[in-house]
C-alpha cells in the first residue's frame, strides 16, 4: 500500500525517482526475509540497483550522474527502505558519500573523476570505513588506531575497521588512519587486494543484511596519487563546506521501514475479522486510536524530514546554521519509527512476532537507528547549547 498522490512528490523528476525506488523496493521485499534469516548479503539487490542506475543518484551531472538534491536523496531512500531496510541503509552510505564528495570537493579532482566514471560505467560502490573497536563511532572524535606509515611512493596501512557496511561487495573504500610520528589523521583510498581481509563478524539483531563486517588491513600499500589527506592538512581558518544533509539518508531509511510497518498493520486491520466480531478490527475504537497514533508520528516525522531537506537545498547560505535541525530530523524520525512499528505490532497482535510476517524484522531493524549518527544525546546537547547561546 502507498498513499497516492504523495504530497512530497512535487514534479516529474521526483515522480521518476520515486517510481524507480518503488519498483526496486517491491523486488527487495520478496528477498528481505531470506537474507535477514541467513544474515547474508543481498548481492542480487545490488545488481538490480546497478541496472536501474540507482548507484549514480548523487554523482555530479558533469560526470554522468543524476546529481540528486538532499530532498531527492530523502525521497529515494525512504521509498527504497519500504522494501528492505538493510539494502536501503547499505546503499545509503554509498549515495551519501558521493553527495558529500560532490559538495566538499576535498578529493584530488582526477581521483574523484575516476571514481565517478567507475560508478556510472561499471556500477562501482564505495564507502568510508572509520569505526574501530577501541574508538567506537568516529563521530565521538577518537583517534584511529589504524596506522599509516610513510614509505617510498605512498603509505603502508595496518589496522582493523568495524561496522564496515558493504564490505562484501566494495572493491574500493576510504580508510582513516593515524599518521605515524604525527598527531594528524590521514585519509586514504584503499583497493581490495593483498593485505585486505574481510572477517565475517556481522551477526546482529537488526539490519542483518548490510554486510557490516570487520575489515583488516595488514601492511596495505596506498600510492601517493590515491592519498586523499596525508601530512598536508587544510589551512587553519579555512571553513569546512557544510555536508551534513547527506546524512539524511539515515532518517529516510528508518521512516521508510516505519511506513511499510504502517501499511502492513493497516492492511491487516482492514481484513482481519475474528469470529467474535461482525466487522474487521479496523472498525474498533481502540484500533482506530492506534492507527491514529501511527499516522500522527508518520506525518509529523515525514513533514519535518522533507521540510528540512528542502530548506537545506534552497538556503545554501544557511546550511551551517541548519546543523541542529538536521540532527533533529534524525532524532524525530528514528524515535517515531520505533513507536510506529510498536503500534503496528500491537494492532496485529501475537502474529507480529512470527518470522512469517515482516513486522518482526522491521521491529529489529528500526532499533538500529538509535546507534546511527548523530546519536540522541548529541542531538539534544546541540539543541540545548544553541538555546542557551540564544538566551545569552
Amino acid at each position: 500500500m502507498t498513499r497516492w498522490p504523495d504530497p512530497f512528490i512535487r514534479n516529474e523528476r521526483e515522480a521518476a525517482i520515486a517510481d524507480r525506488a518503488d519498483r526496486l523496493a517491491s523486488l527487495f521485499a520478496e528477498r528481505a526475509a531470506k537474507h535477514d534469516l541467513e544474515g547474508s548479503f543481498p548481492f542480487e539487490n545490488f545488481e538490480d540497483l546497478r541496472e536501474a542506475g540507482y548507484l549514480k543518484l548523487t554523482v555530479p551531472e558533469l560526470y554522468g550522474g543524476e546529481e540528486a538534491s538532499a530532498y531527492e536523496l530523502v525521497l529515494s531512500q525512504e521509498r527504497l527502505a519500504r522494501g528492505d531496510g538493510s539494502t536501503a541503509l547499505a546503499v545509503g552510505w554509498h549515495v551519501h558519500m558521493l553527495m558529500q564528495l560532490r559538495l566538499a570537493r576535498h578529493w584530488p579532482e582526477p581521483l574523484f573523476a575516476k571514481l565517478c566514471k567507475d560508478i556510472v560505467e561499471e556500477g562501482a560502490l564505495i564507502n568510508e570505513f572509520a569505526s574501530e573497536p577501541a574508538t567506537g563511532s568516529p563521530t565521538r572524535g577518537g583517534r584511529p588506531e589504524t596506522t599509516a606509515i610513510r614509505t617510498e611512493g605512498g603509505w603502508r596501512l595496518t589496522g582493523r575497521k568495524t561496522f564496515s557496511t558493504l564490505s562484501p561487495i566494495v572493491k574500493q573504500f576510504v580508510v582513516s588512519a593515524g599518521i605515524e610520528g604525527s598527531e594528524k589523521v590521514g585519509s586514504f583510498l584503499v583497493r581490495t587486494g593483498p593485505g585486505v581481509q574481510v572477517e565475517e563478524t556481522w551477526n546482529t539483531m537488526g539490519m542483518r543484511a548490510t554486510g557490516s563486517h570487520d575489515v583488516v588491513l595488514n601492511d596495505v600499500f596506498v600510492p601517493d596519487e590515491e592519498t586523499i589527506r596525508g601530512l598536508e592538512q587544510p589551512a587553519a581558518g579555512v571553513p569546512a563546506v557544510p555536508t551534513e544533509a547527506t546524512m539524511l539518508h539515515i532518517p529516510a531509511c528508518y521512516i521508510g521501514i516505519a511506513y511499510a510497518a504502517r501499511d502492513f498493520a493497516l492492511a491487516f486491520a482492514r481484513k482481519h475479522k475474528p469470529n467474535s466480531l461482525t466487522v474487521p478490527i479496523a472498525e474498533l475504537p481502540n484500533v482506530k486510536r492506534q492507527l491514529g497514533l501511527i499516522e500522527t508520528d508518520l506525518i509529523a516525522a515525514r513533514s519535518f524530514l522533507y521540510q528540512i531537506a528542502d530548506r537545506w537545498d534552497k538556503e545554501p547560505e544557511q546550511r551551517a546554521a541548519l546543523r541542529p535541525e538536521l540532527g533533529l530530523a534524525k532524532y524525530i524520525a528514528t524515535n517515531s519509527a520505533l513507536r510506529i512499528v510498536d503500534q503496528a505490532m500491537r494492532i496485529v497482535g501475537g502474529l507480529s512476532l512470527s518470522r512469517n510476517h515482516p513486522l518482526e524484522r522491521m521491529y529489529r531493524d528500526v532499533r538500529a537507528g538509535l546507534h546511527n549518527p548523530p546519536m540522541d544525546d548529541v542531538v539534544l546537547t546541540n539543541l540545548a547549547n544553541r538555546a542557551i547561546g540564544e538566551a545569552e
